[in-house]
């Protein structure tokens, strides 16, 4: 027996930081109780969704792994990263609305006279490892702490890309406010984040923080850090109302009904930042394609264009078999189609939505020739030899 607990004792000592911790305790009491939580896990809306790729793993390889595909997926050159400085970032918001995409999914949103940070990873690698996973296709805008004071940081879920360990040991030591979904907080706590400043929430439940109110609503995808998915730490998308102005981001999630429901609840959105990269036909449960993304904005917006689209999870790293900037090329489109305004900034470049919007496709002067499936086959028919492909084409 000694020798057994000795073996136990030192796998638990080769546990990397960043698989976190495991949830227990009143938190624990706390998962368990949630009406979102059965059969040992949390689940999500309409049921059970596939987590692990579908199809033929022999066929993900080969598409994952074959050389011309992997040169698609990152860019030719430089990304022209905007050169963000403090000054940028030191006045007020002229409309009491400002947004810094800092890349992938991490957001600086300045809304009536708060900040508000989400799921920020300034970190190198988005992995437990600082010697393997996937790594930055570009640098960060600008260091963390030139951001300034934050009032809250709003984490989504605690998938790698998402929930950062050095940038979140790094807003430890600042007085930030933390707002995480259920079961989340146990990773905070064990990286130095004190309970106190932990406001953890179920699906529907909110806090109020300062002027803010955030709310955590459904989404759809899953969770996990370490060699197994527990299903113990839940994953949301958010709101955010201040006195003017109201602002979404999804998180990770694939498409479901119950964006119309987010809409009809909390909106409409004066900005919604769509998770609209990192989709496969091999996942189609829990991440959107730049379609499904728009289609969700528009749910969330009572069926009608409204509001300010901004496109995150792209760009950053190269986490699917896609194009580095297809998920742009597309988003673009597919916004143009629905006569829906969309933010298209580089990295760390600042707008206010009701402003004047970055609309350049910057991404087109470091990447290879995108196809353009929202043209489809009448493109192909009216103008042929020019490379567009149909969606089914592509695939």
């Amino acid at each position: 027996m000694t020798g057994l607990r000795s073996l136990s004792s030192g796998v638990r000592a080769l546990r990397p930081a960043a698989f976190g911790a495991d949830p227990g305790g009143e938190r624990l009491a706390r998962i368990q109780g949630s009406p979102h939580f059965k059969d040992g896990v949390f689940q999500n809306p309409g049921g059970t969704t596939r987590m692990r790729p579908s199809g033929s793993m022999l066929e993900f390889a080969k598409t994952y792994f074959e050389k011309e595909q992997r040169a698609r997926r990152a860019p030719r050159g430089t990304v022209p990263v905007h050169p963000t400085t403090v000054a940028d970032l030191a006045g007020p918001a002229v409309t009491g609305l400002r947004v810094t995409w800092t890349g992938h999914s991490s957001v600086l949103a300045e809304i009536d006279g708060h900040r508000v940070l989400f799921d920020p990873v300034w970190g190198e690698r988005c992995s437990p490892f600082p010697f393997a996973g996937p790594r930055r296709l570009h640098p960060v805008p600008l260091p963390l702490a030139a951001l300034g004071p934050v009032d809250v940081v709003v984490i989504s879920h605690d998938h790698y890309d998402h929930l950062d360990l050095p940038t979140i040991k790094a807003l430890a030591g600042t007085d930030t406010v933390f707002a995480v979904p259920l079961g989340v907080g146990a990773h905070l706590e064990h990286w130095g984040v004190p309970a106190g400043r932990l406001r953890e929430l179920d699906w529907h439940e909110e806090t109020r923080i300062g002027g803010l109110t955030l709310t955590a609503t459904p989404a759809r995808h899953f969770c996990g850090r370490g060699l197994r998915n527990t299903q113990h730490t839940l994953w949301a998308s958010w709101v955010v109302s201040g006195a003017e102005h109201r602002i979404y981001h999804s998180g990770d999630t694939g498409y479901f009904d119950g964006f119309k429901d987010i809409g009809a609840d909390h909106g409409p959105f004066d900005l919604t930042m769509i998770q609209i990269g990192a989709y496969s036909e091999f996942w189609p449960d829990i991440h959107m394609t730049p379609q499904e993304g728009v289609r969700a904005h528009l749910d969330l917006q009572g069926g009608q264009p409204h509001g300010v689209l901004l496109p995150i999870h792209w760009g950053t790293f190269n986490l699917a078999p896609h194009a580095w900037a297809e998920p742009g090329e597309w988003t673009k489109d597919a916004g143009d189609d629905a006569g829906q305004a969309v933010a298209l900034p580089r990295p760390g470049e600042p707008f206010e939505p009701s402003g004047k919007l970055p609309a350049d496709p910057w991404w087109r002067s470091v990447s290879a020739p995108v196809t353009r499936p929202w043209r489809g086959a009448q493109q192909s028919e009216a103008a042929p030899g020019q490379g567009d492909l149909d969606l089914a084409g592509e695939r």
